[in-house]
């Protein structure tokens, strides 16, 4: 059951539209209810409180209730274990647009552009990143979507830039809001919101 419910996170992380994420994680949540629910009442029904396996289940299954219910726990770990998994990759990505070997079409020095390959998944969305080059000098920014905005939801990015101009603008957003943007390291900041 645990495993099922980590494989489920992680595809609901970083393949399914936010919708069907949505349902999915109402569905879970109320199967783990009950599940917990009926866990409790075998519990009881034995009349061994001291059972160790049967406390055991039970705490399992009302941790991965809540953390089903509040998904951001869940997903606040998985964002940043994926940033350590594949800051590398994702330096390959940004050198290879600084020096021309990934190019992509765009206007005004803006680009949509879908990575070459579906694994690993560096983008969220269909690996899909953002490229901005600013026109007058050589400097770059790639953003990397961590989840992509549905509706109202807010989109939550990685963002590479040597851009003067588009640090700038970085390091505004962290400042008016620091809970839902940072600087991760040199260059590179995690934003939400846009």
């Amino acid at each position: 059951m645990t495993i099922g419910w980590c494989i489920l996170t992680l595809l609901n992380y970083y393949i399914m539209p936010y919708f069907i994420v949505f349902l999915s994680l109402f569905i879970v949540t109320i199967i783990m209810l009950a599940l917990t629910i009926i866990e409790v009442i075998k519990l009881i029904n034995t009349k061994k409180l001291s059972s160790g396996f049967g406390i055991l289940k039970v705490i399992t299954f009302c941790s991965l209730t809540f953390l089903t219910y509040k998904p951001w726990i869940t997903h606040q770990f998985i964002e940043k274990a994926d940033w350590t998994l594949f800051y590398n990759k994702r330096i390959d990505i940004v050198e290879q647009i600084k020096t021309g070997k990934l190019e992509c079409q765009g206007n005004q020095g803006y680009a949509l552009c879908e990575l070459p390959f579906e694994f690993p998944i560096l983008s969220n969305g269909g690996n899909d990143i953002i490229i901005y080059r600013n026109q007058t000098n050589s400097s770059v920014t790639v953003t990397f979507f961590v989840f992509r905005n549905f509706f109202e939801a807010p989109s939550i990015h990685l963002v590479y830039s040597n851009d003067i101009g588009q640090i700038g603008q970085l390091e505004q957003m962290v400042l008016h809001n620091p809970k839902n943007n940072w600087k991760i390291k040199d260059n590179w900041y995690r934003t939400s919101g846009q």
